[in-house]
């Protein structure tokens, strides 16, 4: 008899913690310690007092392990909330990329000009290279960085994603 390996799907989580030393490793560790991969992670306080932060991971799992990984997290003693955004429907993913590209002549020409479609802003530029901002969901960012590729790209920086659901009403 032949078992059915689950279906992997990408989930992205907003956890509510504390924001006191060690739960961002205490979180990564749970992952680590469970061969649970995150794809991107950030971080950010979410209280005028600085006491409450909210981290966004994205990582793949199939239903059952997600379920496993919602769980473990509700039961680490700082963590006030954990949410699928995914499970829970439509929501908002948003990424920033600094895009570092050097060329001349006819690929300088064609750096702007893809950048010009995609939204991307010039923040540096020397003579022989650009440094584009790129901002939008994770397939703009990775889409306009393969594109940049064939015109001389150096250089990579990316935020993480951050998402947070639609509607009034918080998640």
């Amino acid at each position: 008899m032949h078992i059915k390996e689950e279906q992997r799907e990408r989930h992205t989580l907003a956890v509510i913690v504390d924001n006191e030393p060690g739960i961002l490793a205490r979180i990564a560790g749970l992952f680590t310690a469970r061969g649970y991969n995150i794809e991107s992670l950030t971080v950010t306080d979410i209280t005028e007092d600085e006491a409450v932060s909210r981290i966004t991971i994205v990582t793949s799992a199939s239903a059952h392990v997600m379920e496993q990984i919602i769980a473990q997290l509700e039961r680490l003693v700082p963590v006030h909330k954990v949410t699928d955004l995914t499970a829970l429907g439509p929501h908002v993913e948003r990424e920033l990329a600094l895009v570092k590209v050097a060329g001349t002549g006819d690929h300088r020409i064609e750096a702007l000009r893809l950048a010009e479609v995609y939204r991307a802003r010039v923040v540096d530029a020397t003579i022989a290279s650009f440094v584009f901002e790129v901002t939008g969901g994770p397939d703009k960012i990775d889409k306009f960085v393969e594109l940049m590729r064939e015109v001389g790209l150096v250089e990579v920086a990316r935020t993480g994603i951050v998402a947070i659901s639609r509607g009034a009403e918080p998640a």
